[in-house]
């Protein structure tokens, strides 16, 4: 069977939908599901903001979900949820007990409220807004949606940092189809999985090259805030697997992290990911698991070359230089 690639959207099952606030650089990335599915997730950060993690254990009665989100602002982003389940709740999505349908929506949120206005976070109505903008399937990277405010590269702070965003990428191989949408939010530096090039990242001084993150945190011991770094994301596929297989592909994509992140893991990151499974195709779970780790490494690199923004912009947006 050829490996090919493709439209994330050609999956089928799901839509997505943003929406942003591009002066405060904050926003909600809204992916809804149109047929039952079977999720999973992986934590691997110290810090994530989450909602409803609980929901992808083998002990959860109801693992099937409506709609999932991908949001920035940080534990004051988890809001939009209630705007998504309004939304969906008008349109009869969620599970049914009787007369009353309830939404099942997990979301996880990037910290981006050291640039724009981190008193403007994503809200209900934003929520409410990315489910409805889903229904002209909008797979948009770049600094959209819940990637609007993210950014790599913080071992020199923010004006050392460079723009990064949310990124796409999908692959069939026959009939089975593998996606992934992840948002960059990261400590550390990006490579490029393919040729193993530094594509962004941290930056000297006068911001005329690249510093290393990674010897940064040697030579300074650096003391990081908890829970200021995240890569969040899914990946989404057609394959016939069990809530505990869709849990063990979404840890196997932190291989994905280590090929494209540097450092990755870091106590400073919050990183997570899902695993979500329309269904219909019978696959071998590790494949599934290798296929979505090439679909997240080349949906970062999407993520900041989909993302880059001249320096006097990007510095415009950090705010005067702290003391």
């Amino acid at each position: 069977m050829e490996l090919k690639k493709i439209p994330v959207a050609d999956i089928g099952g799901f839509r997505i939908g943003n929406a942003q606030n591009f002066s405060a650089l904050t926003g909600v990335t809204a992916i809804v599901f149109d047929k039952p599915n079977v999720a999973g997730i992986d934590i691997s950060g110290g810090g994530p903001a989450s909602r409803e993690s609980y929901l992808f254990t083998p002990l959860a009665y109801q693992q099937s979900i409506t709609a999932l989100l991908l949001s920035g602002g940080s534990a004051y982003g988890l809001e939009a949820a209630c705007g998504a389940m309004k939304y969906l709740e008008e349109h009869g999505k969620g599970y049914r007990l009787g007369d009353i349908v309830v939404p099942i929506v997990p979301q996880s949120c990037i910290f981006d409220l050291g640039i724009g206005s981190p008193d403007i976070r994503p809200d209900i109505q934003m929520g409410y807004n990315a489910c409805k903008d889903a229904e002209n399937g909008g797979a948009v990277s770049g600094s959209f949606g819940g990637g609007t405010g993210a950014t790599v590269g913080k071992a020199f702070g923010m004006r050392r940092a460079q723009k990064s965003g949310i990124g796409y990428c999908a692959f069939s191989l026959g009939e089975f189809k593998v996606g992934a949408a992840v948002i960059v939010n990261a400590f550390g530096d990006i490579f490029d999985c393919r040729s193993g090039q530094k594509i962004a990242g941290a930056l000297t001084e006068d911001r005329t090259s690249f510093a290393s993150s990674e010897e940064a945190l040697y030579r300074s011991s650096l003391k990081m805030q908890k829970g200021e770094n995240t890569t969040i994301g899914a990946v989404i596929m057609n394959g016939n697997f069990s809530q505990q297989q869709m849990s063990k592909i979404a840890a196997m994509t932190r291989a994905a992290l280590a090929r494209s992140i540097n450092p990755v893991g870091t106590s400073g990151d919050g990183d997570t990911m899902y695993a979500v499974s329309v269904g219909g195709v019978q696959s071998d779970p590790d494949t599934a698991g290798a296929l979505a780790c090439r679909a997240v490494s080349e949906a970062i690199t999407d993520a900041v070359m989909s993302s880059k923004m001249d320096d006097e912009k990007y510095l415009s947006l950090c705010g005067p230089v702290r003391p």
